[in-house]
């Protein structure tokens, strides 16, 4: 039987089983609210049916109540709307465990991008050897945040999981129970999280989903592609954030650095330990069961704080002489099950994950001057004692060839001795738990080489005196900062000192580009091909100097900001990028919708070391042909300028503090971080938070971060009769095709009916429409580009799964505007911020932010 197309494995696996099962759970009896789940649909038609008509939120609202609820009291009319907040919350996590459950029939698991396909692929083009040899160097890194864009909370994510097993299963009775337990469990976090409850929260996938997952991937590689050989390279790994992100997070401390690498070890021995104990009840041959059992006795000591002299490398020898035994005395018997454990150890180490520690350039040059100047107080030496009044080369100089050791009971600032105590929490965990458990530090907003180098000097004084076991790697944000990384980079390479330390770390230099600022600073094409172009001379760069570059993406920069495919991003790339690694953040809601399961966790993988791969294996020529760079240039040159007069707008930040959300973020409790960066009273751009700014717009479906300046540049080709550079631009560069798509899909989940009441509105209304304006100019030009019809017409199941989402949360959204729109009304008639009225509309906005941004998770 031929395979049905994705949009109808999609209708039948995923929309008809959202359909049947939504109607058993709103006729469950939660509350003491009557009628709620029949209510709901008939707000829902009046939604739709009132945006159709171009109605304002407010009279929607008032329309529903007037026809159908028309002796309701004003409470009760509240009550009614945080009843259907409730409802539809729970509604999003039902067709989220829906979509999970189908993942492997809506998705070919053995199709394009998937290891098998990559591995048919080599050997009819008689390119296996050469794949082996790429997969002996080539590496796969994600890095998961606690950047908070996602709100389930842990025992919400539990219900996720087992009501995605009952579905497949299509368990009814199992469904009901979960979907009554689901209407009983609070969605809403009454307090911030701390930085270790977002780590342990992040551990649940490492434990439940990824140490199964990158396990099997390894496995398969090693037994398809390697014929059962060992494999040195890991190929695959985990970066961890919580916890080790010291970023604008006061709250990261040193002692929750070390707790959150105990955690992290703990929990992986915790998963050997599982493993061994099911390995003894079948390992029962003579030479092998008493070695079986001394492991499981020594991880099980481990796991309850008893002393315990096992190591990864002889609990490694171990198993593998276990192996070996089995292959030669026993027939090979279980060999697949001791190997598999093998692989993991390979993998996971006593560590697990590796944890980063992440602070910024400005908060470091604060720490390093405190420390300068309380070393030359206590007549350390260790600096010259006219060490500011030197030039930047001299400083440069002196801290490249510095030696010492810095007493740390001198430092007498409270910030300055966490920063510090934190550079010794790294050797701290190396020494427990491997190099590999804390080896790399990021310097966000990283502008000058004296920035890495005053981090290179703190990082030898407090903890590595004898060798610098860690990687530094600047992050380059701003389109500014892009412009100058190769001139630091090449001051760095060509740093006697540095060059050695790079030669210690196997000449590899980490670099990260454009996470949260990019897009934030520059719009979105500007953004992209920034980094592109950054990519590229740094490549240059690195390459003259015998240096490997590892780039490592924030899903800021071009694999995501307008939602979008991470693999087709990687794979748009040419030779002229380094591509030995690919390494990127994953983030709140993209963490259980990419990852979440071991189905997506594994298909979303292998597409992301094939795409990896792609560029060696592809024949074509992916480089930028010189007529592409000048078209993509002039582009991005109008969407900046386009972005920028947008930007500097006088109302720009006024409307996002009265128009949006942004003001009820902080209120969610959704992350451990303070909502902005800066201590001023007002709302100043430069302090404004990626999540919070991108998420704003996200729930005035306006989704300006992922178009804007967009139909501006385009509109520019159109006008002057040149509209078919452009279209051949498109045709002919897979990476600028990658980026218009991307954009497309925020486009499609823009919907301004929400907001159009604002046009008329007498502050906000003209800003209003040169929002809009510039939707419809990206929206009708991209159409025109591509030769598509409707937007994500190359992507029908990804643009069905999105046309639920949004019409599921379609009320959500219009109780949200009508609530601000109250607030908005009660302001201007001077009501105090302590006023009940007041209070309760702003509950509302802040609990219709969840089910809103939960819903987003294909944006990912």
């Amino acid at each position: 039987m031929p395979t049905q197309p994705k949009l109808t494995r999609f209708n039948q696996n995923v929309l008809s089983k959202y359909q049947i099962y939504n109607s058993i759970f709103v006729t469950l009896p939660f509350d003491t609210v009557t009628r709620t789940g029949t209510l709901l649909p008939l707000f829902q038609a009046t939604c739709e049916k009132g945006f159709a008509n171009q109605d304002d939120p407010t009279t929607i609202v008032e329309t529903f109540f007037k026809k159908y609820q028309a002796r309701r009291s004003p409470e009760s009319q509240i009550n009614l709307l945080f009843r259907f907040i409730q409802y539809i919350e729970r509604q999003v996590v039902l067709f989220d465990a829906i979509e999970d459950a189908a993942f492997p029939v809506v998705n070919n698991m053995d199709g394009i991008g998937t290891l098998r396909s990559l591995k048919e692929s080599a050997s009819k083009n008689n390119k296996l050897d050469l794949l082996r040899r790429y997969l002996e160097e080539f590496k796969v890194r994600i890095v998961l945040t606690a950047h908070p864009t996602q709100f389930y909370p842990g025992s919400v994510l539990g219900i996720i999981t087992d009501l995605t097993q009952a579905t497949r299963d299509n368990d009814l009775v199992k469904i009901n129970n979960l979907l009554a337990q689901l209407g009983k469990t609070p969605f809403y976090k009454h307090k911030k999280p701390s930085p270790y409850d977002e780590a342990v929260s992040l551990i649940w996938y490492l434990e439940n989903v990824f140490y199964k997952s990158f396990g099997s991937i390894y496995d398969y590689i090693q037994q398809n592609i390697f014929d059962g050989k060992h494999i040195e390279n890991d190929i695959i790994n985990i970066g961890f954030w919580p916890g080790g992100d010291r970023d604008g997070n006061p709250f990261v401390t040193p002692e929750i650095t070390l707790k959150v690498a105990s955690r992290l070890r703990a929990t992986v021995i915790k998963n050997y330990y599982r493993d061994a104990r099911r390995l003894r009840r079948k390992l029962t041959f003579e030479g092998i069961e008493h070695r079986i059992v001394a492991l499981e006795t020594e991880l099980w000591k481990i796991i309850t704080n008893k002393k315990s002299s096992l190591t990864v490398e002889h609990f490694a020898s171990e198993m593998n002489a276990i192996k070996d035994i089995i292959v030669d005395k026993h027939q090979s018997l279980y060999f697949n099950e001791v190997n598999s454990l093998i692989n993991k150890i390979h993998l996971f180490g006593f560590h697990f994950a590796n944890l980063d520690i992440r602070q910024d350039s400005r908060k470091h040059n604060q720490f390093f001057n405190d420390m300068v100047n309380a070393s030359i107080k206590n007549g350390d030496a260790i600096f010259p004692e006219n060490y500011y009044n030197l030039t930047e080369r001299e400083q440069i100089k002196i801290l490249s060839e510095i030696k010492g050791r810095i007493d740390l009971s001198i430092v007498k600032d409270e910030d300055t001795l966490k920063a510090l105590e934190t550079m010794k929490a790294i050797k701290t965990i190396q020494d427990k738990n491997g190099e590999k458990a804390a080896n790399r530090y990021i310097i966000s907003n990283n502008q000058t080489t004296l920035n890495v180098m005053q981090l290179f000097a703190m990082l030898k004084l407090v903890a590595f005196h004898d060798k610098l076991t860690i990687d530094i790697g600047p992050l380059f944000e701003t389109i500014t900062d892009l412009e100058n990384a190769p001139a630091i980079m090449k001051e760095l390479y060509t740093n006697p000192e540095y060059a050695v330390h790079l030669k210690t770390r196997g000449n590899k230099q980490t670099i990260m580009l454009g996470f949260s600022d990019g897009t934030k600073d520059g719009g979105y094409l500007m953004a992209n091909w920034a980094i592109y172009k950054a990519k590229e001379n740094l490549t240059r760069v690195s390459r003259a100097h015998g240096i490997t570059v590892i780039f490592f993406d924030g899903r800021g920069g071009p694999p995501a900001r307008g939602g979008g495919k991470t693999h087709n991003f990687y794979a748009s790339l040419g030779p002229t990028i380094e591509d030995k690694e690919v390494q990127l953040t994953i983030q709140g809601q993209t963490i259980s919708s990419n990852f979440g399961t071991l189905d997506s966790s594994q298909y979303n993988l292998e597409q992301l070391i094939s795409s990896g791969i792609h560029n060696s294996f592809n024949n074509s020529d992916l480089s930028m042909l010189h007529e592409n760079r000048d078209v993509i240039t002039d582009l991005s040159e109008r969407s900046y300028k386009a972005y920028s007069d947008f930007k500097a707008h006088p109302k720009f930040i006024p409307y996002l503090e009265h128009m949006s959300t942004l003001k009820y973020y902080a209120k969610t409790n959704i992350g451990s971080r303070p909502s902005k960066r800066g201590k001023a009273e007002g709302l100043v751009f430069e302090d404004l938070r990626a999540i919070p700014f991108v998420g704003s717009w996200s729930q005035l479906k306006q989704n300006v971060p992922g178009f804007f300046g967009v139909g501006t540049a385009l509109k520019h080709y159109e006008d002057t009769g040149e509209f078919e550079k452009v279209q051949n631009l498109f045709k002919t560069s897979d990476f600028f095709k990658t980026l218009i798509e991307n954009s497309m899909m925020s486009l499609s989940k823009s919907f301004f009916d929400l907001t159009r009441y604002m046009a008329e509105d007498p502050d906000y209304g003209e800003f209003w429409k040169i929002i809009y304006n510039e939707y419809e100019t990206s929206k009708l030009l991209i159409l025109k580009l591509t030769g598509y019809k409707e937007l994500m017409q190359e992507e029908p199941a990804g643009k069905a799964s999105i046309a639920v989402r949004e019409s599921i949360v379609l009320p959500l959204l219009t109780i949200q505007q009508y609530a601000l729109k109250k607030i908005q009304e009660l302001e201007k008639e001077g009501v105090k911020t302590d006023d009940e009225q007041l209070r309760i509309y702003a509950s509302m906005v802040t609990r219709s932010l969840f089910g809103n941004i939960n819903a987003s998770r294909n944006s990912a």
